[in-house]
């Protein structure tokens, strides 16, 4: 089952600092059909004004991973890190038994992110957060994994979840493969471009939920980022 879920159906909300996207159910939006895809809690399609962002606020018990598709954002929290993370990089944070965090767009332009939620594997463990580049010329063509909990995914950030996210950037007319195991479930969006998935069709920001398939090729119908979260 292939699932399109165009962006303009997505809850919204727009806070003059903030313009996002809901693809689940998520502070005052709320879809009973939407509150998750597997393990997989939040998906928010995030821009941000420049010089303005989340000020400090709580977490706890949840795999938190950040996508920067545009500008950067700069991270600190209460275990002392602090962190600039730019487009097409990742930030991970498992809030564990508790962090306090903020994220700010110091930059000049409007940063755009995916800020999305996985619950995690099991509770009481300790917060932490990382980050690291992962140039854009590694995923040019075929899915690269940034971010995981699955032990054959040694060199991504470690998330505490039998979970990753992976992204590629393809060419218009190039296709990327994707295998899927029993009994797990897709989410993907396209931060740009636009893409054929089983000859269905999504534009950027679309969301595509999948169940029940073993192999899903994307075709990009012009130039396209990708990212795709597998979950339980």
């Amino acid at each position: 089952m292939i699932d399109i879920r165009p962006r303009a159906e997505l809850g919204s909300a727009q806070h003059g600092w903030l313009d996002t996207r809901h693809h689940f159910s998520f502070a005052e939006y709320h879809d009973p059909a939407r509150m998750h895809w597997g393990h997989l809690r939040v998906w928010n399609d995030d821009s941000i004004a420049p010089h303005s962002g989340f000020p400090s606020h709580p977490h706890r018990d949840m795999e938190i991973i950040t996508y920067v598709r545009k500008g950067a954002i700069t991270h600190e929290d209460s275990l002392g890190n602090r962190g600039r993370t730019v487009a097409g990089d990742v930030q991970v944070m498992s809030a564990g038994t508790g962090i306090t965090h903020s994220e700010y767009n110091l930059e000049d332009e409007t940063t755009e992110i995916f800020q999305i939620w996985i619950y995690p594997d099991q509770s009481g463990l300790p917060p932490a957060w990382g980050t690291r580049p992962f140039p854009a010329g590694e995923r040019a063509g075929s899915f690269v994994t940034l971010a995981s909990g699955m032990a054959e995914d040694g060199d991504a950030l470690s998330i505490r979840a039998d979970a990753r996210l992976v992204a590629a950037t393809l060419s218009a007319g190039q296709v990327a493969e994707y295998q899927i195991g029993a009994d797990r479930k897709v989410y993907m969006v396209a931060a740009s471009g636009r893409i054929e998935v089983g000859e269905r069709i999504a534009a950027a920001g679309d969301g595509v939920a999948v169940r029940d398939e073993k192999q899903l090729s994307i075709k990009a119908l012009e130039d396209s980022e990708i990212v795709l979260v597998d979950v339980r």
